[in-house]
């Protein structure tokens, strides 16, 4: 695809995308599990839970801080996350250039159908393990005609609900043949150490109200406690225990924003016994009370991708 013609299509994918969205920065698409990114403003770093995703951007720009590593995702690399990762991001916008992008939620059964599809000679080059779980690629053209056709399928709710799925389909094929494809493979290759630390994750984010020790998560991979601090740490660059710790008053941030909870009620709810130690290490994580917070993103509320 010629430069030209490349600005072109962009161009008139961002005027659809702003077309669909409602005012908050992540809009619903007529395509399940497929949302519109857009925002008029700049962000400063902040905290924030991202879900397993793919976040292509269009326009303007993020800036991701995971303890000492910063990644960026712009129109010329998208991020893959494939873990719930609690991190730091920026978001780089203004009103003449807005912030415009997409994130797709990777559903592991389409996932696993079109690894099947693409077959075992294919699936073998993947093999590699990936180490981390978020990732960047670089973005390409065949992406970007797929993108442009998703689009084009959003116009008519029918199109919308048919072809979408089978885009998407085709979107998760790209991504598994480009930088990131292993980072993917990975997240429903059970066997390798990506894929225990990633079954963990899962039991912490369904049962965020418990309380967990190291010793406890593993075991539940068969792995020594030093052997496990250190994959786990290789995943998602924090310790087992920070990362429950921020996984915990993320959830609890949400509950209070969606739900209008007190913040007593989400203590409770992600497992704190004491109310002020929660608002301690809210104040520390977020750099604000849990009052203050509410009041600060309550117009718009929040969602675990924002």
């Amino acid at each position: 695809m010629t430069t030209v013609l490349n600005d072109r299509v962009r161009k008139r994918i961002i005027e659809q995308a702003i077309g669909f969205s409602t005012g908050s920065f992540a809009s619903a698409s007529p395509v399940a599990g497929v949302k519109i990114l857009h925002t008029e403003k700049g962000h400063a770093r902040t905290p924030v839970l991202y879900e397993p995703m793919i976040v292509i951007v269009f326009q303007g720009a993020k800036v991701g801080f995971l303890g000492d590593r910063t990644f960026r995702y712009d129109p010329e690399r998208y991020l893959l996350l494939t873990v719930p990762l609690p991190f730091e991001c920026e978001t780089i916008a203004s009103p003449k250039r807005p912030f415009v992008g997409i994130s797709i939620g990777v559903d592991a059964t389409l996932l696993q159908s079109v690894l099947t599809d693409m077959g075992h000679e294919h699936i073998d080059a993947l093999a590699a393990e990936a180490s981390s779980g978020v990732n960047g690629a670089r973005f390409t053209d065949e992406l970007l005609c797929a993108i442009e056709r998703l689009f084009d399928a959003m116009k008519n709710p029918r199109d919308a609900r048919f072809l979408g799925k089978l885009i998407v389909k085709e979107i998760l094929y790209h991504v598994l043949c480009g930088d990131s494809g292993a980072a993917l493979h990975a997240l429903v290759n059970r066997q390798t150490h990506f894929g225990l630390i990633s079954k963990v994750i899962q039991h912490i984010e369904t049962n965020y109200s418990e309380t967990f020790s190291v010793e406890q998560l593993a075991r539940m991979v068969n792995m020594s406690v030093s052997a496990f601090h250190h994959n786990f740490k290789a995943v998602t660059n924090t310790s087992p225990l920070q990362y429950v710790k921020s996984f915990k008053l993320h959830r609890a941030r949400l509950i209070m924003l969606n739900e209008g909870a007190k913040a007593g009620v989400a203590a409770t709810r992600v497992g704190y016994e004491s109310a002020s130690q929660f608002s301690r290490e809210f104040k520390r994580y977020f750099g604000a009370t849990p009052v203050d917070e509410v009041a600060r993103l309550q117009p718009a509320a929040v969602t675990a991708d924002h």
